[in-house]
């Protein structure tokens, strides 16, 4: 049974590599050498991959590692403790050198999941949480981007759906307007879309289909250890370290809109 005690030093870690990763990602992109948005993509995600990779066997040889970046053998079946990484999650957003995009260090163990840090690298930010060891930390400070976690909406206040920035479905336009006539806010990446909810940006975000393991792990426990709400479409939990690590469907939410959300997307989706 893994406590908050044994955790600790995993998250320090974790929280450690992934802004070492966000830092070299900036520092890839900043230099100009390669100026196609395709192989700049390519470059980040197999530098951020081979670090990470390094660094996770090097620290802890006996977990299992599942990442975006690198073929899966399996063997983290086996593993009763698995890191879960996305080296670069919204590539395509790094890529055309926009903001949002981020870095997924995760931990779970017998599938659930216990141990995430999302960095932000180009706004400076790093979200850190570990289950039991109290609230979601933000780490960095400077630029236009709140240095600690934002408080609940106001009643009343209209919604806002983060979406995809590339293909939002009409499922989540009838969704938008069955909640109010709720504002979609376009971002990529879903650990920065966990980021706009946890900063005050945002209120409510619903996917349904193309997202693994490496997508969803970090930013659960970030928005799960902030207060906020997390689930498949139909309420149920997330499993992880799965032999098919394919699990499309994810809503992070507060907590007392869940029940409502959860109904506004099934007739949405009807």
């Amino acid at each position: 049974m893994t406590t908050a005690l044994d955790l600790a030093p995993r998250l320090a870690f974790a929280a450690e590599i992934a802004e070492i990763v966000g830092r070299r990602l900036l520092a890839l992109r900043s230099s100009g050498r390669w100026s196609a948005p395709d192989l700049l993509g390519d470059v980040g995600d197999q530098a951020a991959d081979g670090y990470l990779q390094g660094a996770l066997r090097g620290r802890y040889p006996h977990d299992g590692i599942l990442s975006e970046e690198t073929a899966d053998d399996r063997q983290r079946l086996d593993r009763a403790g698995v890191w879960i990484v996305d080296p670069l999650d919204g590539t395509k957003e790094y890529s055309a050198q926009r903001h949002d995009f981020a870095v997924h260090v995760g931990y779970a163990r017998d599938g659930v999941p216990l141990l995430g840090a999302v960095a932000l690298p180009a706004i400076g930010r790093v979200l850190v949480a570990a289950a039991g060891l109290g609230a979601t930390a933000v780490h960095g400070a400077g630029g236009d981007w709140p240095e600690r976690l934002a408080p609940p909406p106001s009643p009343g206040q209209r919604l806002r759906i983060v979406c995809s920035r590339s293909h939002t479905p009409d499922w989540v336009r009838r969704l938008a307007a069955a909640l109010g006539d709720a504002e979609l806010v376009p971002c990529g990446s879903v650990g920065f879309k966990v980021a706009m909810l946890l900063f005050g940006r945002s209120d409510v975000y619903v996917h349904d289909r193309g997202l693994k393991e490496w997508d969803t792990c970090a930013p659960e426990v970030v928005a799960r250890s902030a207060g906020f709400a997390v689930c498949r479409l139909d309420g149920s939990a997330q499993r992880y370290n799965q032999p098919n690590p394919r699990n499309d469907q994810f809503v992070v939410c507060r907590p007392e809109l869940r029940e409502r959300l959860l109904a506004a997307v099934a007739a949405a989706r009807a």
